[in-house]
């Protein structure tokens, strides 16, 4: 049975209006993924244009690039989810297969979907996963500076005491910052996306 993978195709918004931020959004996907459960089975590179294409294999690492383009704005974002012809080329760009074509299909619908995101594969928890990127996404889009900067210490490691202290402020202020960016529903909606890709790409264990 062939093996289900995600292909990304991520197309930026008005490019032909703007800067070319692919650049920035491949360094920042190689920093997200540079952890050995979220390494990448074929690493982004630009497709055409201002369009992008990688191959996962990971739940964590499908997460984890999911979220770093959830919170960056001007990205269509479609993720395709199937098998692809194997061996797999040295290059995402050069593959084919149900996933890619799946992908095409997303980045398509992308571009008139919430949030500028959509999931197209045959399992039964695709709509589920996507559902959840788009509430995750609506959490993610209510915050400030402040909650991020509260948000990105506290992935850190740090406890809201050790942010206050690196910030200047209470500890109270710290718990309000938290609550208004939405860090619990932030971190339930990265373990429910993480358990769905998983199910999606069928490393989910016994």
């Amino acid at each position: 049975m062939a093996r289900t993978v995600a292909v990304l195709t991520i197309d930026q918004r008005s490019s032909r209006s703007g800067s070319d931020r692919v650049p920035d959004l491949l360094a920042e996907i190689t920093e997200v993924t540079a952890a050995p459960e979220a390494q990448l089975l074929r690493p982004f590179e630009r497709t055409a244009g201002d369009e992008l294409q990688g191959v996962i294999d990971r739940p964590e690492a499908l997460v984890a690039v999911a979220g770093a383009l959830l919170r960056r704005e001007g990205w269509y974002v479609g993720i395709g989810l199937g098998p692809v012809e194997e061996p797999l080329p040295a290059s995402a760009r050069a593959g084919r297969g149900p996933a890619y074509l799946c992908a095409r299909e997303a980045v398509t619908a992308a571009k008139s979907s919430p949030w500028g995101l959509r999931v197209v594969g045959e399992h039964p928890d695709t709509r589920s996963l996507e559902t959840t990127l788009w509430l995750w996404a609506a959490v993610l889009a209510r915050r400030t500076d402040r909650g991020w900067e509260v948000a990105d210490l506290v992935a850190e490691g740090l406890t809201y005491e050790q942010v206050g202290r690196r910030l200047g402020i209470s500890q109270s202020a710290v718990s309000q910052r938290a609550q208004a960016a939405g860090i619990v529903e932030s971190r339930r909606a990265h373990e429910l996306a993480t358990t769905l890709a998983a199910r999606v790409l069928g490393t989910e264990g016994p």
